[in-house]
């Protein structure tokens, strides 16, 4: 016996913890669960966040105020959640907190650098293994909230492509270390989703193009136009959030999750390149499709 924990899938008491929920993907996790019966604790930094989340979904949500870049932060909601679930531990954890740090490599700051990688990569690995305790007595599930992007790379959004793909690895070692405990790991990779987190990115390189050497932003010029015209079209066509909660919920709660879920058509196409195409043959592709100085 791993825990006395209830099975997610058939029994009551199903708990949760979701990082990242004050917008986006996570908030519409957090509501979507909630609603359907589960005690959600839905991470966000600002206790404005978390009220505005308990106005969509007054029963079993609680916001829960998490850093995941601070050690003490993720220390007291750990202390938190434990005393709320006891002995029957957590059902699920969903990492979905993130950031998009975007411009060419070259003319990134290392600060910024290091703060995708925070938030991306170090802060999952935190939480993960501060709340793994109680989903192994719980006989819980993880989710880490992935990009096709972590498979298949895009230029200009170099920082946030190397998290995800970072996490595509940590997903991978996870699922393997902790099956002999039957905790399922799975990855989500969504294409376009419409949500605010390239809304802020879109910010912080107008920004970056704001500060950067001026010959540096002559140079990327002319390839930065056709990639920001390439993303706009994306944002036009990007499917809602519900489509990621669609996948997440079954990541926890199907009899057999998957590993891996693409959510999008771009997702699946992009995965599909990766598969077949040489690398010269998807950069020509890519080149052309972003219009990129030849």
């Amino acid at each position: 016996m791993h825990g006395v924990g209830t099975n997610i899938t058939t029994g009551e008491g199903r708990t949760l913890v979701i990082t990242g929920a004050s917008t986006g993907i996570g908030a519409a996790c957090a509501v979507h669960f909630a609603r359907r019966g589960f005690t959600v604790f839905a991470g966000v930094r600002r206790a404005q966040d978390g009220e505005a989340l308990k106005r969509q979904a007054p029963s079993g949500l609680i916001p829960l105020l998490l850093d995941v870049t601070d050690a003490a932060s993720i220390r007291q909601a750990s202390a938190v959640v434990q005393e709320r679930v006891g002995v029957f531990g957590l059902s699920g954890l969903v990492n979905n907190a993130g950031i998009a740090v975007a411009g060419p490599l070259e003319a990134v700051p290392m600060a910024d650098w290091r703060r995708q990688f925070e938030v991306n990569v170090l802060g999952q690995v935190a939480v993960t293994q501060a709340f793994l305790p109680l989903i192994r007595q719980g006989r819980g599930r993880i989710v880490n909230m992935g990009s096709i992007a972590g498979r298949a790379a895009t230029p200009f959004i170099g920082p946030y492509s190397a998290s995800k793909h970072a996490l595509e690895a940590i997903t991978d070692a996870l699922r393997l270390e902790v099956r002999s405990w039957g905790i399922h790991v799975s990855i989500v990779e969504p294409g376009a989703i419409a949500t605010p987190i390239w809304d802020k990115s879109s910010r912080r390189t107008a920004d970056l193009e704001a500060t950067s050497p001026a010959d540096l932003t002559q140079l990327y010029a002319g390839a930065v136009v056709g990639v920001k015209e390439a993303f706009t079209k994306a944002a036009a066509r990007a499917v809602p959030p519900d489509a990621v909660v669609r996948a997440v919920e079954h990541a926890l709660t199907a009899p057999r999750p998957k590993t891996r879920y693409l959510v999008g058509f771009d997702a699946k196409l992009r995965a599909l390149m990766v598969k077949l195409l040489p690398d010269r043959a998807a950069d020509w592709l890519m080149i052309r499709l972003l219009k990129l100085p030849r």
